[in-house]
């Protein structure tokens, strides 16, 4: 079974990319959307299909896979099934930036300068948390700086927030905050593309060394896997990816802790099968959802932030209602 979890997978991400290509408000037809696409036949349906949807198509997929291996990786080397991408701060310092990108007005005066100001947050994040754990900081030292950073993150927010004088900026902070897929470019999938690959390339080659840590940190050592190296892979890895996911797609949470514990069963509880199984799982579930927010609100921008929250914060109490059951 655990073999034909990746082929399978594989297959959904294939299928669901292409209903994002093909499902909009503009009811284009099949055969019509291709054309477009693919030899450029209509000046306007070549407009949505390859400026509109396609941009939007790839940052699902790209977004879903950095948050879903990002998280595997997180709970991989953390060992808590309720680790993800956010509890070192990433997303928070990422998210101010860009609050303080659109704030100043620099996102209206320079179309790049909110992804390019989230990469900046997101960077300092990582040698913030590179800083404070310290050279030998163990995990418990890791995810105390994290929560740090995360809440001096948030407080940033909320203090740009409140003394924020126009409510128009107020307004779009506040919207982009909630995450969303919707009027990206390909100016968008330029920028984001290369740092997600970068840190996906990264955490992907953490597989065998989260294998031995499941043996704990002692025999992980006597295997040859240096902690501090794995530490600072996973580190840096996670801030390229995610802080590059941020920046051009806000804050959509629940997908990094979700995805890797739905897989987990289906690969055998193995982190280096589970990587790349949670990356295919975590495009799934960003395409189904982009998918989704297209089809139950039209002319409503639902954001995709607000549909992953509803969906994983059930999912969220029922795995700890699951493991209070157990531990009793």
């Amino acid at each position: 079974m655990t073999r034909a979890v990746l082929p399978a997978l594989g297959a959904l991400v294939a299928a669901l990319f292409m209903a994002s290509l093909l499902i909009g408000p503009a009811g284009l037809g099949l055969g019509q959307s291709l054309a477009a696409l693919f030899r450029g036949e209509g000046e306007a349906v070549v407009m949505v299909m390859r400026d509109i949807r396609l941009p939007r198509a790839i940052l699902g997929l790209a977004v879903g896979g950095a948050l879903g291996l990002s998280g595997a990786a997180m709970q991989g080397f953390l060992r808590n099934p309720l680790a993800e991408p956010g509890l070192i701060g990433v997303s928070s310092t990422a998210a101010l930036g860009a609050v303080i990108a659109l704030q100043t007005g620099a996102a209206a005066a320079f179309a790049l300068a909110l992804p390019l100001a989230a990469l900046a947050g997101a960077t300092l994040s990582a040698l913030l948390i590179l800083l404070m754990a310290g050279p030998r900081g163990g995990a418990l030292a890791l995810i105390l700086a994290g929560i740090a950073l995360s809440a001096l993150a948030g407080a940033g927010t909320s203090l740009v927030l409140n003394l924020s004088p126009n409510p128009f900026a107020a307004a779009e902070i506040v919207f982009w905050m909630m995450g969303s897929l919707a009027d990206r470019s390909m100016s968008h999938v330029w920028l984001a593309a290369p740092f997600i690959a970068l840190g996906c390339a990264m955490l992907l080659t953490t597989g065998r060394s989260l294998d031995a840590l499941t043996l704990g940190e002692d025999a992980a050592q006597s295997m040859g896997v240096r902690l501090s190296r794995l530490r600072l892979v996973i580190i840096l890895g996670t801030a390229s990816a995610i802080g590059a996911s941020v920046a051009v797609a806000g804050a959509i949470g629940f997908v990094g802790l979700i995805v890797p514990h739905i897989l987990r069963p289906l690969v055998g509880a193995r982190p280096s099968r589970l990587l790349p199984a949670s990356a295919l799982g975590g495009a799934a579930m960003v395409l189904a959802a982009d998918i989704a927010v297209r089809l139950i609100a039209p002319d409503r921008d639902l954001k995709l932030g607000v549909l992953t929250a509803l969906v994983g914060a059930p999912f969220f109490l029922h795995l700890v209602w699951r493991m209070r059951k157990v531990e009793a």
